[in-house]
């Protein structure tokens, strides 16, 4: 029993800590053998295209249409594509004044990927670019995220999401503001090991050739895009200097149901991905793919549970003080996780209560996306989530 007790304690640390820290100790030391790649300044910058899906975003469209117009980026090589189906309200219309856009609409709402897949045909640039209507691009970023290609191994690159978080942030914001900076600062030290495993639809780009078909039920179709080229022995690189801010949910309840249906993805992603969970393939990305991504998506909320239990049992039948303590830890942070809830509905800022309560709200979402997904209840429409203003 003890032993079962460390071993899931160990999981969990390691799932949520100990891979970032065992991942900073390798690069520290692959630093010293091995030079980064070195960009050269007279790279041709490629054409792109930029695809963005938008359903009933009218509330935003015209901003995210000027910011993507402004971007620093060659005109004559720019091409930006809006696909708007199964939007009801005025997205569309909003759009077709803007000349410098192709837009794409079609009245059925057939979930996300089967939008991007009817704008594939379309996509003349070299390079495809994937960003979300409610998030806003740096000027730089198009530059920022083509010059990977120059090296020949990557085949996507990834951006970095960033939250804004107000100095009044609730739980929600400021949970998922710290979430996503530790989140980036992972990508960073994965993609100087080898690879990302996984991009966030907020934004980044693929090489337009090696884009392959996703099936149309799929819910997290950025991180399979993404994985379906890695799995062909491509790197996705991260790009820091290419980033997409958005602000946080609205309320913990509506970062609560992109969670699981962020879960529920990643589910299913899991049993699609079989090149990418077998180490004879690749076995540095599976490696980061199981460490950052299986784990936290499988057995962490199981372990969770398991670690709590087992603690108990053992401090009962031993009486030891070391036991108790141990315990007792546990019960403290979950109370704070609690306090964290009451406070958030009595929309007192106490950040202090914050990270506990996310943490808590994460791997139930995990538990919640499992079932929806063996239930199969999760759909592949994209489900918009409210966002603060």
């Amino acid at each position: 029993m003890i032993i079962a007790f460390w071993i899931s304690l160990f999981l969990v640390v390691y799932t949520f800590i100990g891979y970032g820290f065992l991942l900073f100790i390798i690069i520290k030391i692959k630093r010293l053998f091995v030079r980064p790649f070195q960009f050269s300044e007279k790279f041709e910058l490629p054409s792109v295209t930029v695809l963005i899906a938008a359903w009933n975003e009218e509330e935003m469209i015209v901003d995210k249409i000027n910011n993507t117009l402004q971007l620093d980026y060659p005109k004559n090589k720019l091409q930006v594509i809006f696909i708007t189906d199964g939007s009801t309200d005025r997205t569309p219309d909003l759009i077709r004044p803007f000349t410098e856009v192709e837009l794409l609409h079609n009245n059925a709402r057939d979930g996300k990927m089967a939008a991007i897949k009817r704008a594939i045909p379309y996509a003349k640039g070299e390079v495809m670019v994937f960003t979300d209507a409610n998030t806003f691009l740096n000027n730089a970023a198009l530059k920022e995220l083509v010059k990977h290609y120059e090296n020949k191994k990557v085949g996507a690159v990834a951006g970095e999401k960033r939250i804004f978080v107000a100095e009044t942030a609730d739980a929600s914001s400021a949970g998922e503001g710290f979430y996503w900076k530790y989140e980036s600062k992972l990508k960073k030290w994965d993609y100087e090991l080898y690879s990302n495993v996984g991009a966030a639809g907020e934004l980044f780009s693929i090489r337009t050739a090696l884009y392959q078909p996703v099936e149309s039920d799929t819910i997290i179709d950025d991180h399979m895009i993404a994985m379906r080229i890695a799995e062909n022995g491509y790197v996705i690189a991260y790009e820091p200097g290419a980033y997409a801010t958005e602000t946080a949910s609205a309320d913990t309840k509506e970062e609560l149901k992109r969670k699981i249906r962020i879960a529920a993805g990643g589910i299913q992603s899991i049993f699609r991905l079989k090149k990418a969970a077998n180490p004879f393939n690749y076995p540095i990305l599976t490696f980061q793919y199981i460490s950052h991504r299986v784990l936290r998506w499988t057995i962490t909320p199981f372990l969770l549970l398991a670690v709590f239990i087992l603690n108990a049992i053992i401090a009962y039948q031993t009486n030891l003080p070391f036991w108790k303590a141990l315990f007792v830890a546990q019960i403290v942070f979950y109370f704070l996780s609690l306090l964290g809830l009451f406070f958030e509905r009595k929309n007192i800022k106490i950040k202090a209560f914050f990270i506990p309560y996310y943490f808590c709200v994460m791997n139930y979402a995990v538990l919640a996306g499992m079932l929806r997904y063996y239930r199969k209840n999760q759909s592949a429409a994209w489900e918009r989530s409210k966002r603060k203003s």
